[in-house]
């Protein structure tokens, strides 16, 4: 439980404006039962009921956006309700509403939800004693609304960016290794559910280390970059391109046969050979792929598509070879051989 805190932003908030709710609004909700203010108090006890089962929903979900917008929703009519009942002294609810709805849904939506219970409140004008009173909480409401706005904003763009660093590969721009395992955690996931064909692919360039040791670190960087933008004008949008490391590359390919695969790799393989040049002349490849099955879990999948690679290598680089399951051919046959366990082949 306290994993999920500490790493899910989102469910943190949710979780303490559950907290807040039963330990702030239970006591005013006796309250005004004992004072003989019924409607009020069941007014209170219907928005905490609403809190407390939007938290429990997004723990036992994990969907955090439909409970946010939910939450927000429950707290910004509650807050319109409890004035409506009570006059001025419920209009101060409203604010914390205000304020928590910038982080429980998206900037936009909350502008939304915050606006509409303004305006709900100025058309019904039974929660103010003047125009001056309902200027004056029109005035702060924007004011209030807006410096969460800005805050939610910037909070936001730094979340995006500190996700992408810790995804994307800074040189190339493609997703990293640590994105990899997940996404390939996933396919497996999905094929045992829907039976969705995938096939993995590693590619390593050939003699690379020779660009690197001739020409320089710089020009072996610009290769990589050059390679990566075009394996991916070379694939699909729904085609996912990793990093592995150095100068190694793993592509995901959702919805690819096995009747299909090799022709695939083969054509990547033509396409780096032909056109990814460099001072030392043009660069190539050799692949490895291997296609998902129900034997495979994400490290065996990736395994066989690495054990193809070193073959490739061993047996002259420049070359494909696919390896398929050893209990459920998937791929159609590769190049024989015994599996081999991840050794690294000289540059």
């Amino acid at each position: 439980m306290f994993y999920r805190l500490r790493h899910d932003f989102q469910l943190s908030i949710i979780t303490l404006l559950g907290a807040c709710a039963v330990f702030g609004i239970t006591p005013f909700a006796i309250f005004r039962f004992i004072t003989g203010n019924a409607l009020a108090g069941l007014t209170d006890l219907v928005i905490l009921v609403s809190i407390c089962a939007a938290v429990v929903y997004a723990w036992l979900t994990g969907d955090n956006r439909r409970a946010g917008f939910c939450l927000a929703m429950f707290t910004c009519t509650g807050g319109v309700m409890v004035a409506t009942l009570l006059g001025d002294v419920g209009l101060f609810w409203l604010y914390p509403a205000m304020v928590t709805s910038f982080f429980l849904t998206v900037p936009f939506v909350a502008v939304v939800v915050n606006s509409l219970a303004v305006v709900a409140l100025v058309i019904e004008d039974v929660a103010f004693d003047s125009h001056e009173q309902m200027l004056s909480f029109v005035t702060t409401c924007v004011v209030v609304s807006s410096c969460a706005y800005i805050f939610a904003r910037r909070n936001e763009h730094q979340r995006e960016r500190l996700e992408r660093l810790a995804t994307h590969d800074p040189l190339t721009g493609v997703k990293n290794r640590r994105a990899m395992e997940e996404e390939l955690q996933a396919a497996v996931a999905n094929y045992s559910r829907n039976r969705m064909p995938y096939a993995l692919i590693i590619f390593d360039l050939d003699h690379f280390k020779r660009i690197n040791d001739g020409f320089g670190h710089a020009r072996g960087d610009e290769a990589l970059v050059e390679c990566a933008e075009l394996i991916r004008r070379c694939t699909r949008k729904s085609d996912q391109l990793f990093r592995f490391g150095g100068e190694e590359f793993v592509l995901l390919m959702p919805g690819v046969r096995e009747s299909g695969i090799r022709a695939v790799a083969e054509n990547l393989r033509h396409k780096v050979a032909s056109e990814l040049l460099t001072p030392a002349g043009p660069i190539t490849a050799s692949f490895g792929v291997s296609c998902l099955d129900g034997t495979d879990d994400a490290e065996s999948w990736l395994a066989r598509a690495d054990e193809a690679l070193y073959e490739a290598k061993s047996l002259g680089r420049n070359r494909v070879v696919i390896r398929p399951s050893p209990v459920e051919p998937g791929c159609g046959s590769g190049t024989a051989g015994s599996p081999a366990s991840r050794r690294r082949i000289p540059d």
